[in-house]
């Protein structure tokens, strides 16, 4: 049965426009929506997704409800439910399809499966729904559930897809020849980019990109004290000194010589308020591009370290190349056991990294980050993303990539992969830097020395890099985008703004 979740409005607009370096950009969202929030008022919006927890999503949906709340607007949360996993393999094969990966099995009896657990969610929902509610479903778990409740009931539908791939393929055609049947059930379609939207959608959709909370635990600004703290209370430092808040519960972990993961501050601390650090955090993933990146950092030590001269010897930058450290990390091990390809690529870096010399081995650090506390998780995210020199996201594929967002919104310089959802917020040269070549330690080596050497690039990277967070990745932007989109679609029904924001 359909979960209607609660969502606690404990943030108000009011408290954004409190802040001096927000208060413009409250400002210029509610001149935007004010004069749309009329034709939205005596309906519901309904959110639809497939989970509360873990996910870009669900990470954003709480605090985008509230804020839109606080514009007026009655909108609720509903996730769906079921017990039956062979739809959970079917709608994760279908999530790696559009990715270009995942197996060519679907087929009409996984189609029953894939209409019949939605079709129990939708009679559920139905019951809550009034005519002219809106309905936005996303992504591809619950997209027949949007199809059905437009049939039976008076009411406007938007599908958001957050996924795609930047090309055509015969997995991505699989995919989306299985998911076209219900797309015919919705007045919009709303992608992260142009690219990844199917052929047969392309008369009737809209661009809206993810946006992060700059009040969120992960990007809320940290004075050097919390900071601190926070590394401490993570066991990522060594408290030299009293704390004032409590260590958390569950600690950082390092990976260990062995390859085993212990204390976080052993062999020893990893240095990370004084040394230069480049830091990539993602899931386990081998599309993330850990492993190259890994692979690409080493070659950049040994380059560094064969060099010879009086005057590289005494250029500081010898001196960064001496003490840099990269800083890879993830989950906990421990909250992915059923995700067998997290910990194949797990088992890969630690393959790789135990294979290093003791040299390079002591200047790769690997970090688990546990997932019990959500709010001690993003901390810790926090606090690597604003002590690191460069910050990367070597993802061979990306669909967005907010981990990009939020350390641009940081003043991070970043060193990125080209892919499309990257190639979203990133222009070369700008605000960040993009290499083509991901997979090409020789590559990755040459442009990340290039970025460590120069403090006049980094400086102003990172600058232009969170002036672009501000103006086109913030939640205010994205709560004007959806309103002007919904408005759109009560107003006109099934309406084509193929037109990015």
């Amino acid at each position: 049965m359909i979960d209607i979740i609660h969502v606690e409005d404990n943030i108000t607009i009011g408290d954004y426009e409190k802040v001096v370096f927000l208060s413009r950009a409250v400002d210029e969202m509610l001149q935007k929506v004010n004069p749309l929030l009329p034709d939205l008022h005596n309906r519901t919006i309904w959110m639809v997704n497939s989970t509360a927890r873990g996910g870009g999503v669900a990470e954003m949906l709480p605090r985008m409800i509230s804020l839109m709340r606080g514009l007026g607007l009655d909108v609720r949360w509903a996730v769906i439910q079921t017990d039956n996993q062979v739809f959970f393999r079917l709608t994760k094969n279908i999530h790696n399809l559009i990715h270009g990966a995942g197996e060519l099995t679907l087929d009409e009896e996984k189609r029953s499966v894939f209409e019949a657990v939605n079709r129990e969610n939708a009679d559920s929902l139905k019951q809550h729904i009034k005519p002219g509610d809106i309905l936005i479903v996303h992504d591809p778990q619950p997209m027949p559930l949007g199809r059905m409740l437009k049939a039976e009931l008076d009411i406007h539908t938007i599908w958001r897809c957050h996924i795609g791939l930047g090309e055509s393929t015969e997995r991505t055609r699989h995919a989306w020849d299985f998911l076209r049947k219900y797309a015919d059930g919705y007045d919009h379609a709303v992608f992260t980019a142009p690219a990844y939207v199917p052929d047969y959608l392309k008369h009737n959709y809209r661009i809206i990109h993810p946006a992060i909370d700059p009040f969120n635990h992960k990007n809320r600004d940290l004075d050097p004290v919390k900071l601190m703290g926070i590394l401490c209370n993570a066991s990522l430092a060594k408290p030299h000194q009293p704390i004032v808040t409590p260590p958390f519960q569950y600690p950082a972990q390092r990976m260990q010589k062995d390859g085993s993961f212990g204390p976080a501050t052993e062999p020893d601390e990893i240095g990370l308020f004084f040394r230069p650090i480049v830091t990539e955090i993602s899931r386990w993933d081998r599309l993330k591009g850990f492993l190259p990146l890994m692979k690409g950092f080493a070659e950049m030590k040994q380059q560094a370290l064969g060099r010879s001269g009086e005057e590289w010897k005494r250029k500081r930058h010898r001196r960064r190349m001496d003490i840099v450290r990269l800083v890879l990390a993830g989950p906990d091990p421990s909250s992915i056991q059923d995700d067998p390809e997290g910990l194949e690529v797990m088992a890969e870096l630690t393959d790789t990294y135990t294979a290093l010399p003791d040299d390079l081995q002591k200047d790769i650090v690997i970090l688990a980050l546990p997932m019990q506390s959500r709010k001690e998780n993003a901390l810790m995210v926090n606090v690597l993303q604003r002590v690191s020199l460069v910050v990367v996201q070597n993802s061979l594929q990306e669909g967005f990539g907010l981990t990009v967002t939020e350390a641009m919104w940081k003043r991070k310089p970043i060193f990125a992969s080209h892919a499309t959802g990257i190639r979203q917020q990133i222009d070369h040269g700008e605000d960040g830097c993009i290499n083509p070549r991901p997979e090409d330690e020789c590559e990755i080596a040459r442009q990340l020395e290039m970025l460590i050497q120069s403090d006049q690039d980094r400086d102003r990277l990172g600058a232009n890099a969170q002036r672009k967070v501000y103006e086109k990745f913030l939640v205010f932007t994205q709560i004007a985008n959806w309103i002007e989109t919904m408005q759109d679609v009560v107003r006109n029904g099934s309406s084509p703004r193929n037109t990015s924001p």
